[in-house]
């Protein structure tokens, strides 16, 4: 009796043991993401048929239904997949190599730190056309005007005023210099499923910030493409190289500074949904 007892008691508590550890990695992975930052020595490269995948996020955010990055290396002449389509709002960042861009109907090229943007279910692909391999971040944006966005392409269906899928060639950007370096504005735009969305790039001299740590109630998603800041978030600091995303979840303190011996360079995208908080009022 006392035999079965024990391992009554030891069965009793392997099952417990087990339902935590799935209730611990449910909550982990439907908790809002948090501030955080991404740097790129910590992904994992993947190898695949065309290349390499790194695996950055798959979580909801306090704005988002889904917020979904990952970054993808194509061997010279490969494709990740054919021209598809799908509801969610799409970025990419191109890190390096010269890449092919189909959006519906037509195809132009981008090269380094060239943003790409595809409205809700446009078609979309990239090939990449050098003789190097062509490396880019890939950023999703899902939100509760997803669920709902048109089946058909956003070429035929968004209402005016909406950001359209296109590329935005770096080369072709404007720079605007600033007291701490330079700034590249991408667009600012409402789109078929955010509120809106906008995207500069910045560029600070060494041992410089562009502005003091501050808060606002866009989620915010910085990727570095040159150079090494230090990231703050909420008192405490990090540091990030090339190749880097910092998410800053709403109202969540933050800064950046150049803490390199050369220019730092990188993408502030900023994103507002229906579930983005009010401002607070404007003191008098």
């Amino acid at each position: 009796m006392k035999t079965y007892s024990l391992l009554r008691c030891l069965l009793v508590i392997l099952a417990f043991t087990e339902v935590a550890g799935v209730i611990g990695q449910t909550a982990e992975s439907t908790a809002p993401l948090g501030s955080r930052v991404f740097t790129w020595e910590s992904l994992e490269a993947r190898p695949m048929a065309v290349g390499q995948r790194r695996n950055v996020v798959n979580q909801r955010t306090a704005t988002l239904q889904r917020f979904q990055s990952h970054a993808t290396t194509l061997n010279p002449g490969a494709a990740s997949h054919a021209p598809h389509q799908h509801p969610l709002e799409e970025m990419i960042l191109v890190r390096e190599g010269t890449v092919e861009v189909t959006i519906n109907d037509r195809t132009e090229r981008a090269g380094p730190g060239s943003v790409l943007f595809y409205a809700s279910n446009d078609f979309h692909a990239i090939r990449n056309v050098g003789d190097k391999p062509a490396t880019y971040l890939v950023l999703n944006f899902g939100t509760r005007a997803t669920d709902t966005a048109s089946p058909q392409r956003a070429a035929d269906s968004a209402p005016a005023g909406k950001l359209k899928s296109q590329v935005f060639e770096w080369s072709a950007l404007h720079v605007k210099p600033t007291k701490t370096g330079e700034r590249r504005d991408v667009f600012n735009s409402p789109t078929v499923t955010c509120r809106n969305l906008s995207c500069h790039i910045t560029s600070v001299q060494a041992h410089q910030a562009s502005h003091g740590a501050h808060r606002h109630v866009d989620e915010e998603v910085v990727v570095v493409k040159d150079g090494l800041i230090e990231v703050l978030i909420n008192g405490a600091t990090y540091k990030a190289g090339p190749g880097s995303v910092c998410f800053f979840a709403s109202n969540d303190e933050h800064g950046m500074r150049n803490v390199g011996d050369t220019p730092a360079t990188y993408y502030v995208i900023r994103v507002v949904t229906e579930a983005t908080p009010a401002p607070p009022p404007k003191k008098s």
